[in-house]
């Protein structure tokens, strides 16, 4: 939308028309998209032009605005925007814009206490950072000083920033709304998402949440009023939990007027079975008369120690979902008896989230165009088949992370070149050389904007022959970040390999 305003409004009456037409002015996005590692900002001359010569002409049609923080204080201060309610603030770091709240008079007063309804806020999302206790305080100034508003989405703007953050050390401050009616937020444990049921925003009937860490709650807290209000539950969880059966089927049954519920778990389950249609009917469905439309995707690993139990066949889950009205549901079943390996994973189908976790040998295949970021792991290798396939079936694909210590048996690749047309992040660290050799090797896969690499140093060092290698090198020379956990000195053939780090 920038570089439309500035490139192009003013070139003729023609332009001027379509570009400035309410249609597409009533949401104006004045920020600079940000990629990975990437923080740029509106330049200056550009900025000077919109805001002197465009947004006096378009401001009484200005309803959504989105704004970073070199852009913000300029245009917020340059014109009022009698019809806006809308305001996304993407890209800020939140020490800045917690002084911003605190101090910026336009922000705080015209625009937080009067006008806005509906709030997203994006923080940039440091790698291998710990939960920030700004970011609490951030999430309870916007929720006291916002009167009006109805609609917070805080810190899930874009999906690859799942910044958690931390409820319960909000319980002794005025942290209430009375009007807030939809909430999109990330938090760091399972008692966070009781917190935020408890009662303080009394008028919730949405909300989606990411739970960092679903593990047993505090003995203190209440998982048994019931949510008569909740019309919209929307629960992710990446990494494995075991309190499925004592905490999180609880909860599910307090949504006794629920029209919508969305989960994406993955479950460990001692001397149990899969997870399947009866048991979600069962166990959690039945206390939804209101439920019109359940989305899912449960992978459940079971560990059955030194006691026998029948685990269901691929077959016998699908059985399981026949005649209930969940819509189409895909599964499959990966067992390896000499390892105790059991696990499953179900899921609604089409498939509609952009993650896709545990993905092994057993994967049935489908189509996956919403999917952009997976996760394989398997005790047996991968072999080039499989990613073939997986190229095929996740088409817009952009990270892939590998975790398999098992050389490839079949080293005798296609005469198929496999292509990852989209494919920004590969990330090799728990991977055998083997797959290095897959995906680095020019005439075995195609990685035309691979970014990313993580990845040992004893394989980098195999694989492109101490950076000699020609048959790796033009993958090498695109990289714009390489990351290895162990230390190394980088040698002249190195900084020749990789131009671009």
């Amino acid at each position: 939308m920038v570089d439309v305003l500035y490139s192009l409004v003013d070139a003729n009456e023609r332009f001027d028309r379509l570009i400035l037409d309410p249609f597409y002015i009533h949401d104006l996005d004045m920020s600079i998209k940000p990629m990975s590692n990437d923080n740029s900002s509106i330049d200056n001359q550009i900025l000077d032009r919109i805001c002197e010569k465009i947004l006096p002409r378009i401001y009484h049609q200005v309803e959504k605005l989105t704004v970073e923080l070199h852009s913000m204080k300029r245009i917020l201060s340059t014109i009022n925007f009698p019809q806006l309610y809308s305001l996304s603030l993407v890209n800020f770091e939140e020490e800045i814009l917690l002084q911003c709240l605190t101090d910026d008079s336009i922000l705080r007063n015209l625009l937080l206490t009067q006008q806005i309804t509906h709030l997203n806020i994006d923080i940039q999302d440091e790698e291998s950072r710990e939960t920030s206790e700004i970011l609490s305080n951030l999430f309870a100034l916007i929720v006291s000083l916002c009167k009006r508003l109805i609609n917070l989405n805080f810190c899930q703007v874009l999906p690859e920033r799942t910044l958690p953050m931390c409820v319960d050390n909000l319980l002794s401050t005025n942290c209430i709304s009375s009007n807030l009616t939809e909430l999109k937020i990330n938090v760091t444990t399972f008692d966070d998402c009781l917190y935020l049921l408890d009662g303080r925003f009394d008028c919730l009937s949405t909300l989606i949440i990411y739970v960092f860490d679903i593990s047993f709650t505090s003995s203190n807290m209440d998982n048994t009023k019931k949510l008569p209000k909740l019309k919209r539950f929307s629960l992710t969880s990446i990494a494995y939990t075991l309190v499925y059966d004592s905490c999180i089927i609880p909860l599910l049954r307090r949504m006794i007027n629920l029209e919508e519920l969305i989960l994406y778990l993955s479950l460990i389950r001692y001397n149990s079975t899969y997870v399947d249609g009866i048991q979600l009917s069962d166990q959690i469905l039945i206390y939804m008369p209101q439920l019109n439309r359940f989305t899912f995707s449960i992978n459940t690993w079971v560990q059955n120690e030194n006691t026998i139990i029948d685990l269901s066949s691929n077959e016998d889950i699908q059985h399981s979902f026949i005649g209930k009205g969940y819509g189409p549901v895909a599964s499959y079943v990966h067992t390896i008896p000499m390892k105790a390996i059991n696990k499953a994973h179900i899921y609604s189908f089409p498939y509609q989230f952009e993650n896709f976790l545990h993905l092994n040998n057993s994967f049935q295949g489908g189509i996956f165009t919403k999917v952009r970021y997976l996760m394989m792991n398997d005790t047996e290798p991968f072999e080039h088949q499989l990613f073939q396939r997986i190229s095929q079936d996740f088409s817009f694909l952009k990270c892939l992370i590998i975790f398999n210590e098992q050389p490839q048996k079949n080293k005798q690749h296609s005469s198929t070149l496999i292509i990852f047309p989209h494919l920004i992040y590969l990330n090799l660290s728990s991977a055998h050389v083997d797959y290095a050799e897959q995906f680095l090797v020019e005439k075995n896969t195609n990685l035309p904007h691979l970014l990313t690499l993580h990845i040992k140093y004893e394989s980098l060092l195999i694989i492109t022959n101490n950076f000699t290698n020609n048959a790796t090198r033009l993958k090498c020379s695109k990289l714009k970040s390489l990351n290895i956990s162990e230390p190394f000195v980088r040698s002249e053939n190195f900084h020749q390999y990789f131009p671009l780090l």
